[in-house]
């Protein structure tokens, strides 16, 4: 069950980022990156192949060549992220009449095109895949030239954004550019927010009660922690949990009821990995 709600947002994801390639990108040419620029590039000299077309040839090609040099590191998800989407940008080309455009302004096709392809690829991290081929390639580049993963992503991105300046100009080339660069910016932000959790220290007299509502209604865990008052050298327990917002909205609730003495402080945890959370390692 677990396992089709995950692909259930991998394919919602992978289906937004196709729009945003379609409806934006695509008929203004704006290369933004990726297995979808290179198929942009190519499209262009070759108008006669589809780019959705392209792109599940390019990620099959991918994805060999990953299993040959690089070994069984891509799991079931990103092989399936790769290839639906480019299944939907075909089935897209498809079904859109030839020359379909939205809009021809370039910054607006830019700002509305990136912000719709990162909540997308947004979903499709936050369920451990990726959403193209490119991540090979900068694997490729780590293995063999020992760049960091982040430095080769760019440096591939940047190849991209130079074989647009070659086919459509340096202008569309800069968008493109700046679409790559927010783009990495929102799908950041956008991941911290469905992964934020609230980092929660307690101190009650009530510490049992508080104990056993996390655990037995809140269904969560907690670790109790030996203290010790600065003031009066007391010695005190402390209540450490980790909880979704609405989870802490509860507790909180709760405790105002229990003990309004109780000392509480929060931060934000951007992410936790462990049970009951993110899983450390998923395919």
């Amino acid at each position: 069950m677990k396992n089709i709600k995950s692909y259930t947002i991998i394919t919602f994801g992978s289906f937004l980022v196709a729009l945003g390639v379609i409806l934006f990108f695509v008929p203004n040419n704006l290369a933004a990156g990726g297995v979808t620029g290179i198929s942009m590039i190519l499209n262009s000299i070759f108008p006669f192949i589809p780019i959705g077309f392209l792109m599940i040839v390019l990620n099959v090609l991918l994805f060999i060549i990953a299993f040959l040099i690089l070994g069984n590191k891509f799991g079931a998800k990103s092989i399936y992220s790769g290839l639906i989407l480019s299944f939907f940008i075909y089935i897209l080309e498809a079904f859109l009449p030839k020359n379909f455009m939205l809009t021809d302004d370039l910054l607006l096709c830019s700002v509305f095109g990136t912000i719709t392809c990162a909540i997308g690829m947004a979903f499709v991290f936050n369920q451990n895949a990726s959403t193209g081929g490119t991540d090979i390639i900068a694997k490729i580049l780590n293995k063999f030239f020992h760049y960091d993963i982040g430095k080769s992503l760019l440096v591939v991105d940047f190849l991209v954004i130079l074989g647009a300046a070659a086919a459509f100009g340096v202008n569309r080339a800069l968008y493109g550019m700046f679409c790559v660069i927010i783009n990495g910016i929102i799908v950041d932000s956008i991941i911290d927010g469905l992964n934020q959790s609230k980092s929660i220290f307690i101190i009650s007299k009530k510490e049992k009660d508080i104990i056993e509502y996390i655990i037995n209604d809140l269904e969560r865990g907690c670790t109790l922690l030996n203290g010790q008052g600065g003031y009066n050298n007391d010695e005190l327990r402390v209540i450490f949990s980790i909880l979704d917002r609405k989870e802490f909205i509860k507790l909180k609730n709760y405790i105002k009821v229990l003990d309004d003495n109780a000392f509480i402080a929060v931060s934000r945890a951007s992410e936790v990995l462990g049970e009951g959370f993110k899983i450390l390692r998923e395919d």
